[in-house]
């Protein structure tokens, strides 16, 4: 009896140890570019304590994460994952989620948002900072809808995929 548990407990601890190291090999590279992208607005902005950080993947990769400046309000940073330019944006002088969700429900009926995150929408070449919100309609496709960070206009949709 002993003998069962002892392998039991075994193979509970070796399937736990496998979970763990698949899960720290799995946000190792996001990690990564989370301190790389620190590094970068560190040394080519004025802002501090940065948070939120996320990877965006559309057109081009960007991460895109909060800041504080001097005054201590947030600004939202992107920063092209290739050439490390760099975009900024006072908080307070953009649209926030909510109002970006406003937008949405105005022209869709979406049945379920699943996602509502900053981006960078590429509209005749120019890469824009959006809020990119990922939802379901009511048939339950899959649709993307991307409104202006700075100006709360919508700049495209991509409906049922």
């Amino acid at each position: 009896m002993k003998k069962w548990i002892f392998i039991s407990v075994l193979i509970v601890v070796t399937i736990t140890g496998i979970l763990i190291n698949v899960y720290l090999n799995a946000v190792e590279p996001v990690k990564a570019a989370e301190e790389k992208a620190v590094k970068i607005a560190s040394k080519e902005t004025n802002l501090a304590d940065f948070t939120n950080f996320s990877l965006y993947s559309g057109e081009e990769t960007y991460y895109v994460m909060t800041g504080k400046n001097a005054k201590q309000e947030a600004v939202y940073v992107w920063i092209n994952e290739k050439n490390s330019e760099i975009i900024t944006r006072n908080a307070k002088n953009g649209i926030t989620k909510k109002e970006a969700l406003n937008k949405l429900y105005q022209e869709k009926n979406p049945n379920e948002i699943i996602e509502v995150r900053l981006g960078m929408a590429r509209i005749q070449k120019t890469d824009r900072p959006a809020w990119e919100i990922f939802y379901r309609n009511n048939s339950d496709t899959i649709n993307y809808y991307y409104v202006d960070f700075d100006t709360g206009e919508k700049l495209r949709a991509i409906d049922n995929l």
